[in-house]
């Protein structure tokens, strides 16, 4: 059901998800809404949840997984304009966000999502730069995601960006010693 409610919210925004059409789409009955969601509210916060973790993880696992920064800056330069070129990617990006304003407890179960991404990509940076101080690679954090979703949103309005110039000028202030 959660499935099924991901692709009518890219499809449709938060109006397509009916407990009606998200049974219809599963091969459901509503009465399982219900029964495992606590209700259509439960099964929307799910189907937040997921699509976020659609959108975000291959973000978060570029971030997290590499031992060498230029790889990561390199799968970044790759990422950014797939998902500026992904229509259901964007929609569910759009649909979160609005959703997210208008429904508290949506929002509250996002934020905790993005709070986790965050401290994964600060882990990562501890690790890579052991004499920063915690606090430090928590900004880090949290520039290097508001830097994505910024080239994201950049890239959806100008498909031209200059994607790869922006990875290699801050491939240069990252490797820049002082």
């Amino acid at each position: 059901m959660v499935a099924a409610g991901v692709a009518l919210l890219a499809e449709g925004g938060w109006a397509a998800l009916t407990a009606r059409a998200i049974a219809r789409r599963s091969g459901a009955n509503t009465g399982l809404i219900h029964y495992h969601f606590g209700g259509l509210p439960g099964l929307r916060r799910e189907v937040a949840r997921s699509a976020a973790q659609e959108v975000v993880a291959p973000f978060v696992g570029a971030l997290a997984g590499d031992d060498d920064p230029a790889a990561v800056l390199d799968r970044l330069a790759e990422l950014i304009p797939a998902a500026a070129a992904d229509e259901a990617a964007v929609r569910l990006m759009v649909e979160l966000i609005a959703g997210a304003g208008r429904d508290p407890e949506l929002c509250q179960a996002l934020r905790g999502d993005l709070r986790e991404a965050r401290a994964q990509i600060a882990a990562r940076i501890a690790r890579l730069r052991p004499d920063w101080p915690a606090g430090r690679c928590r900004g880090a954090a949290v520039l290097a995601a508001a830097q994505i979703d910024g080239l994201v949103l950049h890239a959806v309005l100008d498909p031209d960006l200059p994607v790869e110039e922006a990875a290699e000028t801050l491939r240069a202030l990252l490797t820049r010693r002082r």
